[in-house]
């Protein structure tokens, strides 16, 4: 069982930053990708980025593309998220996203940690 645990949610205001960290343990078998959702009440979780461990790929949200960037280390199972220019609608619950795609496959999540920016 792998467990994630997410830190450096926060209040900011619009245009300021904040970086969300992602770390992730436990679990015998090794993810293919590390990413971030969020999640807004009365709406359905939504993609924000995600980084493949081969190749370091990474693949972003059009909303967020030129404002966040997400980095991570497959050695240490972490995922970075630093987040630039923040805007109101960027208000929400970011989830991390352990991901196994080949087999056994598998998905794990994290609790959420709340962002909230200010306008």
């Amino acid at each position: 069982q792998v467990q994630l645990v997410e830190s450096g949610g926060g209040l900011v205001q619009a245009g300021g930053s904040l970086r969300l960290s992602c770390a992730a343990s436990g679990g015998a078998i090794r993810s293919d990708s590390m990413g971030w959702f969020r999640q807004t009440p009365g709406k359905e979780r939504e993609f924000v980025a995600e980084v493949y461990w081969t190749g370091g790929s990474t693949e972003y949200a059009d909303s967020v593309k030129g404002r966040f960037t997400i980095s991570g280390d497959n050695t240490r199972n972490s995922v970075d998220l630093q987040m630039n220019s923040l805007k109101p609608e960027d208000t929400a619950v970011y989830y991390c996203r352990w991901r196994r795609l080949r087999t056994p496959s598998a998905n794990y999540w994290g609790q959420g940690t709340q962002v909230t920016v200010s306008s």
